[in-house]
């Protein structure tokens, strides 16, 4: 029985993964110990209350000794928006504001007519009926549903790969790997792909995979690894990426679940100088997962040569293969499998509040529609454009904005296997000259951590090619914001801090580059067809400023269709909370101009004394003091207020901690947000425990406040599993 056969409500049918990344030419210069900006901005998370100003020419012992008062006043002076309004090198394809509310509010009224205007860009092996959207959001009118494009039968791999060679583009460039060392590049064309990805899905259909069968896929972030997942969807298979950093344990669980007909793996992966046995876990969840009681038949494995080939790599004969045998003797064509526009495209894990990871279901049709919008439109991106998303493609960002979007819109991508700092803080200003990449999509942790190197790194390449600059995972701190567009962007770029999740599919909220003004730190404008509500506790819809739990109230697109295996589950998570919404977990607040600012996950806020306090704000605030890189606030049992409010700091390069910049640190929140929102504790910390994709684990951090350290459970897809004991042994200093 094919893995998705039935799944699905008849009429149409994780952890909220991703948020986000527009400024004056003052430059802030944090990581040189003094800022030229004299500007006050907003904060995405400090309910509009203005970041302090730092100020030419003074010192930085002199800025921090003003008293709590003064910059209280300063940092109330004023709200304006600090950036321009346009950048005139590019032509967008949304010129002005009032395009934009002509567009979104035909998306709205009219989604029919308008996502089906834009699906006709596609090739439809059979077209879709005139009212193609159906949809459920109340559990109290019966099971929750989406569905767009009913009738239509496509296939996104097609979309993305043959059509552009079939319009005689089969010689552009569609993937530029750049590997962990610097002397390691490759470049392939799209013809080139196509034909891999065709001998790879007729491998693939050599072991039996057929529509609706599950293929994991465990990889580094070679070329081959978005090959794999167009080749699965190539013939209607369903691919489930696992970031190589997860553990073996990670791995089995997901394999077991999605019953994976085949492993694709590779033999190893260097990350800086760190060599990672990628074989030798995929070993150990091979046997994990059939002690659960399923064993994936055929492992098909890639020999990385710069991880150790060949020799160094485990091998079982029977099961294993090497990637390049395996496809060597197919051939280069391959048909394709037509699907209808609900049919499974891939599943994507998250972490669940559970312990369980939810394997969220994404469909074809409505997915390839959004995928293709989102990435034009926000990232203003042209065919030929060379274009670079920093995500793997074990989390959602790398399924969307590197291995379906770029290539439906037919850009010219850079897939990187290395990390940014290697061998040194300026790598991704080198690629960027190397490439000539115009847009550039990071993370705010990438951007704090280059921020926290230097200017000098990025002064000492060109970057005269970029146009945009992106963020995305999590809200970025306005001082940030200021660096990346005015050090990265030398002013002149308009940054899209875009707002989605796992869930999603795609961009929700999102700055248009040029289309209104922007405000360092908001999200801005929801894109075409989001209807974002704030709502209170009882689920009444909070009109005009204000703030609240972040819901979606219609139907987009590339919605979740559901979690594998577990309907109910998808239907608590994401609807039950406020029935007639989708709730995305997260709080956020509209400022008097409709600007929507993120102010975090709604379990991160911190009760204290009776004050609602996010941690964002807390840490946007902390951040703004020119000596704290960066900084991670969770909440801790406090004897009198219920809750206190526990601060972990990373310092500039150079700086070491002392007393003063402890108490200069807490006067800086109490002079931003209030003394309420003081922090209890200020937590030293060289670094701070993140995976690899950046994202801070924030529940280590909550046991290790806790002193319950004991508890910490898997901490192996941490970077570096060592920054545990650090902050352990520094708790108290």
């Amino acid at each position: 029985m094919h893995l998705f056969k039935g799944l699905l409500h008849k009429k149409g049918a994780a952890s909220a993964a991703d948020k986000q990344p527009g400024g004056s030419a003052a430059a802030v210069s944090k990581a040189n110990g003094a800022s030229t900006s004299s500007h006050t901005t907003t904060s995405a998370v400090n309910k509009g209350r203005p970041v302090v100003p730092t100020q030419e020419g003074r010192s930085l012992d002199a800025l921090h000794s003003i008293p709590v008062h003064k910059l209280r006043a300063q940092a109330a002076a004023t709200e304006a928006l600090t950036v321009p309004e346009s950048y005139p090198h590019f032509t967008p394809f949304v010129e002005n504001k009032k395009q934009y509310d002509e567009m979104y509010k035909r998306s709205i009224e009219d989604p029919n007519g308008f996502w089906g205007d834009i699906a006709k860009e596609f090739h439809w092996e059979k077209q879709w009926d005139e009212e193609h959207i159906s949809y459920n959001f109340d559990v109290r009118k019966g099971p929750i549903h989406v569905e767009y494009f009913k009738g239509g039968l496509t296939n996104i791999c097609y979309n993305a790969l043959d059509r552009h060679v079939a319009a005689g583009h089969g010689d552009r460039v569609c993937f530029l790997w750049e590997g962990n060392d610097l002397d390691q590049d490759r470049k392939m064309t799209y013809g080139e792909v196509l034909e891999e990805v065709c001998q790879l899905a007729n491998y693939l259909r050599s072991q039996g995979v057929q529509k609706g069968d599950a293929v994991s896929i465990y990889m580094p972030m070679v070329c081959e690894l978005p090959i794999a997942m167009l080749a699965c969807a190539r013939i209607g298979a369903v691919h489930s990426v696992v970031f190589g950093g997860f553990s073996a344990e990670a791995l089995a669980g997901r394999m077991e679940d999605c019953k994976a007909k085949v492993l694709i793996t590779a033999s190893g992966v260097m990350r800086g100088n760190k060599k990672i046995d990628l074989k030798a876990i995929a070993d150990s969840a091979h046997t994990m997962a059939a002690k659960s009681g399923h064993t994936v038949p055929r492992v098909v494995v890639y020999e990385n040569e710069r991880a150790g080939g060949r020799a160094a790599c485990s091998f079982t004969e029977g099961r294993d293969v090497w990637y390049a045998e395996a496809i060597a003797e197919q051939a280069k064509t391959c048909e394709v499998e037509w699907v209808e526009a609900e049919h499974p495209l891939f599943l994507l894990y998250t972490s669940g509040s559970t312990g369980k990871p939810k394997g969220v279901v994404h469909c074809t049709g409505g997915y390839m529609v959004y995928a293709h919008t989102t990435t034009k439109y926000v990232f203003n991106m042209q065919p030929g454009d060379t274009y670079w998303c920093t995500a793997d493609c074990g989390w959602i960002t790398g399924h969307t904005y590197l291995t379906y979007g770029p290539l439906l819109v037919g850009a010219s991508q850079v897939v990187f296997e290395g990390v940014p700092t290697y061998p040194g803080p300026d790598r991704c200003w080198r690629v960027v000259d190397k490439y000539a990449v115009k847009q550039f999509y990071t993370a705010p942790t990438a951007i704090r951590s280059l921020m926290r190197a230097g200017d000098l790194y990025v002064k000492e390449h060109l970057r005269d090619s970029l146009r945009i600059l992106g963020s995305v995972g999590e809200p970025i701190n306005p001082e940030a914001w200021r660096w990346y567009h005015d050090i990265v962007g030398d002013g002149r770029c308009p940054i899209v801090d875009t707002w989605w999740q796992t869930e999603t599919g795609g961009h929700m909220i999102t700055p248009l580059p040029n289309a209104w003004a922007q405000k360092p730190g908001s999200a801005t404008y929801p894109f075409f067809g989001v209807v974002p509500v704030l709502v209170d506790e009882k689920g009444n819809e909070v009109k005009g400023e204000g703030e609240g739990y972040l819901c979606i109230k219609q139907a987009w697109p590339a919605t979740l269709r559901t979690v594998y295996g577990d309907h109910e589950r998808y239907e608590t998570n994401y609807f039950k909370p406020f029935p007639g919404y989708y709730f995305s977990g997260d709080g956020a607040r509209r400022d008097k101009d409709g600007y929507i600012w993120i102010t975090g996950r709604v379990d991160d806020v911190i009760n204290v004394s009776g004050h609602r306090i996010g941690t964002a704000e807390v840490e946007s605030a902390l951040v703004a003091h020119a000596k704290c890189a960066e900084a991670a606030v969770v909440g801790y049992e406090h004897p009198i207020k219920g809750q206190g409010i526990y601060a972990y700091v990373t310092l500039m390069e150079g700086v070491e901690p002392t007393e003063d910049i402890r108490r200069e640190l807490i006067n800086t929140v109490r002079g931003i947000i209030g003394a309420f929102a003081a922090p209890d504790v200020i937590h030293w910390a060289p670094g701070l425990p993140k995976t690899r994709s950046g994202k801070i684990m924030r529940r280590v951090l909550r046991k290790i406040a806790a002193k319950q350290e004991d508890e910490l459970g898997d901490v192996s897809t941490l970077a570096d599993p060592h920054v545990v004991e650090q902050l352990v042994a520094l708790r108290g200093h």
